[in-house]
Parts: structure tokens; sequence; C-alpha cells
């Protein structure tokens, strides 16, 4: 694929903002969003000086509205979207399940369960029409394994997974395929606030089969790889990105 058109959620931090820049450096047109207009104007001029035509939207992917209007201004200005990265999300407000409100539960699942369906209703409507495309969602490896005090988490993520083997079921005979990567532990903003200070992430690498947590980077590797054509007989699979971990590693290192 040439120089294809890559759309990403989430893309101003962490694993999205790292997709972004591995995609740019091999010269895709990119439409990047998030909810902070000053910062996605000027990480599209970052984008743009690697050579890379770049736009920024800004989008909530928890409401309908803006997520239609984010594909059409894609369509608007590349004519077609080749690759979407469903990146946007968050951990809620870890704590046990008693602890669970309504709006500790619809903080968590209005954009990471709900957020995907509606960008996948929109990347659907268009990719039936230009015949094809790739879908990367973003599940986690503790959607797969649990993790105690991070129940709303846990499930949002889960749901994830259903979400993306249903979809790709769905795609397959329109040439759309939808999979999933689903990081471990993963050196971004997310990982410092689950962790918490410097002993105690020291202390989760220390358990780790690796001895450290991934990379952005590392994800983002794992993400062009299935929105690309080397993964063409390849959807509804979770990707799993956890240097080892589930092959048999401590579920729940102390900390």
């Amino acid at each position: 694929m040439s120089d294809p058109v890559v759309l990403i959620t989430g893309a101003l931090t962490g694993i999205g903002r790292a997709t972004a820049f591995a995609y740019a450096r091999q010269g895709a047109n990119l439409v990047v969003s998030g909810r902070h207009e000053d910062v996605g104007e000027q990480f599209a001029r970052e984008l743009a000086d690697l050579g890379a035509p770049a736009e920024f939207v800004r989008a909530d992917v928890r409401f309908d509205a803006d997520v239609k209007d984010l594909v059409d201004r894609a369509v608007a200005r590349f004519g077609r979207i080749d690759v979407a990265f469903n990146n946007a999300g968050t951990e809620g407000t870890p704590g046990p399940v008693t602890e669970v409100t309504d709006e500790s539960y619809q903080a968590t699942f209005d954009t990471n369960v709900k957020g995907t369906l509606l960008c996948l209703k929109h990347e659907f409507r268009l990719m039936r029409e230009q015949g094809g495309g790739s879908i990367v969602n973003v599940s986690s490896g503790y959607g797969l394994m649990g993790y105690p005090g991070a129940t709303l988490y846990v499930g949002s993520k889960h749901a994830v997974v259903g979400i993306t083997k249903a979809a790709a079921l769905e795609g397959a005979a329109h040439g759309i395929r939808v999979n999933a990567v689903a990081p471990g532990y993963t050196r971004t903003a997310m990982y410092d606030r689950f962790t918490g200070d410097d002993t105690a992430r020291d202390a989760v690498d220390s358990v780790l089969p690796m001895h450290r947590a991934g990379t952005p980077e590392e994800i983002a590797e794992a993400v062009q790889f299935l929105g690309s054509d080397r993964a063409s007989y390849v959807t509804g699979h979770i990707l799993v990105v956890d240097g080892g971990l589930m092959a048999g590693g401590p579920l729940f290192p102390s900390t």
C-alpha cells in the first residue's frame, strides 16, 4: 500500500502519537484526532515537518456527530481512508467493584466501548462504499486476563475484543479487516498513573518476563502490521503485545 490514508483517534499522546509518527516517517497521509485543539494543531505541524500531509480534526469519540464529522473531513481532504486506528481510550477511575457508580461506568464505557462502536459505524459506512479497508482497535492485556481494582477498565477492554471479532465477521464480505492490539504494560501516561511512582514502576518491571515495560513505538509497529497488506488474510485477531506476560508471567505484580 503506497501512501495510505490513515486516521488515528486519541492521537495526541502515547501509542496514538507514536503510531502517527511511525506512519508519517513512511510518507502516509494522516488525519489525527483528539479533544485538544491547540495541541492537535501543533502535532499536525510536527507531522507535516516530517513530510507527511497531515490534518488535525478535533473530535470526541463519545459523540456520534463528532465521529461522523471526523470521517467526513478525512474523506474531504484525502478522498478515502485506508487504515483507521481507533485508539482513543481512558482508564477511568480505578477502584474496587463496590465503588462503581453510574458516573464512573459512563466515563469509562462511553469512551472505550461506545467510542469504538461509533468509530466502526462511520468507518464501515465509508469503507463499504470504497471497497474495503483496515481497522485496528485498541484492547488491552487487562481485557484478556483481568486485574483487581480495574473492573470497569477490564470490562470495557474485554468488550472491545468481542466487538472486534463481531465486526470482523460483518466486514469480511466487504473487504474490511478488523483487528485489535492488546498491549501489556506500556510506558505511557496511563501506565504512569496506574503504577503511581518510580518505585512502583521498578517493582513492576522487575517481575515482567523481559524486565521492562513496552514502548509506544513497539505497539505502533504491531498496529502498522495489522493495518498493512502484509496482514491481508488477518481479521478478527487480537494481537497481544506484552513481552511474554500472558505466556505465563505473573498476572498481578506486587507494587
